[in-house]
């Protein structure tokens, strides 16, 4: 099969079109033909040499996919052939098939594009997990996501329109403040031009006149610690997915015991099998059907085929990109498209 793999660490031209063995599945598994695969923001940092692959999983990049079920392990039930699926991964998604645990799909109903459906299972489970997995958000409380623009924000202000939660967005362009605020955002702040800590406090105003955001959603790190410490309320709660902005930072403990804050730091990929099936099956359950009724819509900025993942990989590096990168693995299919106008 054919599959991007990654020559040694370094820039986007390490990454290079290989035939490589097609996997065998194990019983719990399936194959997937994959369609397209979803850009993360991991796989750039795999590629630079920062992230290596948990243990047992294969080196290809892609952490997400869409496609079709070609062969299904011995334990497999529930499933078929030919079914149209998304599916979340510890690796693997560049390449022409993939094995998936069975736990870890997603059913593609037909009213939804196959090529866009590989930009949700990352993003939907990740932001899922987190807000609600680990802060605890409650209907009617305040979000803040950085990086609205991004696969991740784009999708968190889906959801937190779904699940009743207000947010608040930063975002770097008015470009992007327009899309955020079409997609359904209370507020959005641009960080070039304010502090993100005051407007944070001006805008996110709790039924007794506290201030500051509920929950936090963050993919930058050390740059922003001090920063959205201040920026949350009283029993504010801060999660941290990404470091972006650096990873080491000083903090007084005091700023989190007074006001009862609290600051956890989580990965996906690095979770177990049993977890990973746990979080997705929470996505089918509370988000999926969503999905199938059109209002939660995968955002998809640009589409390259799997031998062009080298630019796919300059786009998301370059920031200009409103929502995701998408790779068409099957190139037959689907001839290159061009960004969209978002």
């Amino acid at each position: 099969m054919r599959a991007i793999t990654i020559s040694e660490p370094g820039g986007p031209d390490v990454l290079q079109v290989t035939e490589e063995p097609t996997p065998d599945i194990a019983p719990d598994e399936v194959l997937v033909t994959v369609h397209a695969a979803g850009v993360n923001r991991a796989d750039l940092l795999q590629r630079q040499g920062f992230y290596d692959p948990p243990a047992g999983a294969t080196l290809i990049p892609g952490l997400e996919v869409s496609g079709t079920i070609a062969e299904l392990g011995s334990e497999v039930t529930g499933w078929k052939v030919g079914d149209r699926v998304a599916a979340l991964l510890s690796g693997g998604g560049y390449a022409e098939s993939v094995p998936v645990p069975a736990g870890q799909l997603l059913p593609v109903p037909d009213s939804l594009d196959l090529t866009e459906a590989a930009g949700l299972p990352e993003v939907l489970s990740t932001v899922h997990s987190n807000i609600v997995g680990n802060a605890n958000i409650q209907t009617g409380e305040w979000l803040l996501v950085h990086g609205g623009g991004s696969g991740i924000g784009t999708a968190a202000i889906q959801v937190a329109k779904h699940l009743g939660v207000k947010i608040v967005v930063t975002v770097g362009s008015k470009r992007k403040a327009e899309f955020c605020r079409s997609l359904g955002a209370d507020a959005v702040i641009n960080y070039r031009d304010e502090d993100f800590v005051e407007r944070v406090h001006e805008i996110c105003v709790r039924p007794d006149g506290s201030t500051g955001a509920d929950v936090i959603l963050d993919i930058i790190g050390a740059k922003y610690l001090k920063s959205n410490v201040k920026a949350l309320g009283t029993d504010g709660r801060l999660v941290i997915i990404g470091m972006q902005g650096g990873a080491k930072a000083e903090l007084s403990i005091a700023t989190l015991m007074q006001p009862r804050k609290s600051v956890a730091g989580t990965t996906l990929r690095a979770r177990p099998k049993e977890q990973k099936i746990a979080i997705v099956t929470e996505v089918a359950a509370q988000l999926w059907p969503a999905v199938i009724s059109g209002d939660i819509c995968p955002i998809v900025h640009e589409t390259l085929p799997l031998s062009e993942a080298s630019k796919a990989h300059t786009a998301l590096e370059e920031g200009a990109n409103i929502g995701k990168v998408l790779l068409i693995v099957d190139e037959s299919a689907q001839a290159t498209k061009s960004a969209q106008s978002v």
